[in-house]
């Protein structure tokens, strides 16, 4: 989930009354910041904005455009090989999904993500991953052994999740013990036949279902799932319980940005069978996570790749010459171009698709290929103190309102393990437009005000809470559009030509994006993003 005009993270709530699309809801006095990066950048490419002539020239070995998690994870890697000639341009969005904010409340500065917020133990087949949390000190001990030992204060702690159904708050997602005895039994069914896919494995010997996603078995008989809508497979697998469909309707929303209607059965079932991470020291199914949500690993990230190997700007042209690549871009000093010998396009799809005038060449048709797009919102609530909740289900990290069009709320104070609560705290709502066309949802996102963008971010705040209590509670509030957030893998995204010929490429230019795999994760894009710089790297 992510994009934007760019507010530093530095910059507080007290400030944003003085920021560019900033402005205060009149009838309550709250200062709402709104972001749109990248969309002024987007909508010039879109719109085929006359390009300038470079006032300057720079030369490198390998560039890579774009500093979101694939292009992070590419500079880190190729800093850690020992290459240094290399240069990392960072697009309009540093860090993009992985960005995050700050409040500078009266109590302190509290941080909060403005797009992805926890990370799955990851996979044995998720080197990468592993690799880089043992250098953060992610994880302590056996990185890559079947339970490695992981920090504490990484470890999401209790209460993690809570699920209102039926009129109260309780533990879960997914509410079990609080539904009739049919509906139950499908529930136990459906999380058995989700485990025993974990660790089936196909006709080639490979699991069916794996992160990164190119390792998953390429059984054609599993694989003819990519074309079954999740809920077609759901209804034939006499899976008709009202209560797991909501279930599995929010699933799908929170990782793909669409609904089990459009959403693969493959999709749909490897997000529940293709990770299997596990801990020494947690429970299966354990998630990692950090008050500015995986900003704390992109962050990690940038601090291994020299400053000198980085660069503010964007690009707005890429093009293979006989002898390399040629790349205009522009920064706050100017149009440039850079000459390197390989370029990593490390930037969601849809953009390249704009910046590589011939990348039909490479066997990507836009028109035909580009994956769809999910519309999102990420909004930041500051608060003053917390509203009063029922003793018997406190507040969780995670909290969901069953059959709710939001994605509930996450509390970025929750790791912040203290003997008193902190007088501030920070709610992040989360909302995939899912109910609407993407094209539809991105007409409406690029007109709406402040007043709009916030009444559909607050829904499930003020269903639970009620208007008076959260508008007494809300000091500021910094609302992230991401118009393009995510690539959603509907049915036929497995067997994408334009994909798959993006993915071997192996010449001078070099893609490397989650958009790869169809969807958007911290693993896939750290996969692309690793074996890119590795071809880059190697030759």
């Amino acid at each position: 989930m992510q994009r934007r005009r760019f507010l530093h993270a530095g910059l507080g709530a007290g400030l944003a009354l003085a920021l560019p699309g900033c402005r205060q809801l009149t009838h309550l006095g709250i200062p709402i910041t709104v972001l749109r990066p990248g969309m002024a950048e987007g909508h010039r490419l879109r719109d085929g904005a006359p390009q300038p002539a470079p006032t300057r020239e720079i030369r490198t070995g390998v560039v890579i455009l774009g500093s979101g998690v694939a292009g992070l994870t590419a500079a880190w890697r190729l800093a850690k090989e020992g290459v240094d000639d290399f240069l990392l341009v960072n697009g309009p969005e540093p860090d993009g999904n992985a960005a995050s904010g700050r409040f500078d409340s009266p109590s302190g500065a509290l941080a909060y993500p403005r797009g992805a917020h926890y990370l799955p133990l990851p996979s044995p087949e998720s080197t990468t991953v592993r690799e880089l949390l043992a250098e953060l000190g992610v994880i302590e001990a056996n990185p890559f052994s079947a339970r490695p030992r992981f920090a504490e204060t990484a470890l999401v702690h209790a209460p993690d999740e809570r699920l209102f159904f039926g009129g109260d708050w309780h533990d879960g997602l997914l509410p079990t013990e609080h539904v009739g005895a049919d509906e139950a039994a499908q529930h136990r069914r459906f999380l058995a036949e989700m485990a025993r896919l974990t660790h089936t494995r196909g006709s080639d010997g490979r699991r069916l279902f794996c992160v990164p996603l190119v390792q998953s078995s390429a059984d054609p008989s599993w694989r003819a799932l990519d074309a079954t809508p999740f809920r077609d497979w759901l209804s034939a697998s006499g899976y008709t319980a009202p209560s797991l469909h909501a279930y599995l309707d929010y699933v799908c929303r929170d990782e793909y940005g669409a609904g089990p209607e459009r959403i693969s059965a493959w999709a749909g079932l490897h997000y529940f069978a293709s990770r299997g991470g596990q801990a020494e020291n947690a429970p299966d199914g354990a998630l990692l996570t950090w008050p500015d949500g995986l900003a704390f690993l992109a962050s990690g990230l940038r601090r291994r790749v020299p400053a000198t190997r980085q660069m503010a700007g964007h690009a707005l042209r890429i093009r293979e010459t006989g002898k390399g690549v040629e790349v205009l871009g522009i920064d706050t000093a100017g149009p440039f171009l850079i000459r390197a010998r390989k370029a990593i396009c490390a930037m969601p799809l849809h953009v390249a698709a704009r910046l590589i005038p011939h990348i039909r060449d490479y066997g990507f048709d836009p028109a035909a290929h580009l994956p769809p797009q999910a519309p999102w919102l990420v909004a930041n609530f500051l608060l003053d103190g917390f509203p009063p909740e029922p003793t018997e289900q406190p507040l969780a990290w995670d909290n969901v309102i069953h059959g709710s069009p939001g994605l509930g709320w996450v509390v970025a104070t929750h790791q912040q393990i203290r003997a008193a609560r902190p007088a501030h705290t920070v709610f992040t709502t989360y909302r995939a437009l899912a109910d609407r066309p993407p094209a539809e949802a991105r007409r409406w996102l690029e007109s709406a005000s402040a007043d709009e963008l916030f009444a559909l971010a607050s829904v499930d705040l003020i269903s639970t809470y009620g208007k008076l209590e959260l508008w007494q509670r809300t000091r500021a509030v910094e609302i992230t559009v991401r118009a393009h957030g995510m690539a959603s893998p509907v049915c036929g995204s497995l067997a994408n030509p334009g994909l798959a010929a993006l993915r071997e490429a192996d010449g001078r230019l070099l893609f490397a994006h989650a958009d790869l795999s169809g969807y958007s994760v911290f693993e896939e894009a750290s996969w692309w993003g690793d074996r890119a710089a590795r071809l880059a790297a190697s030759h």
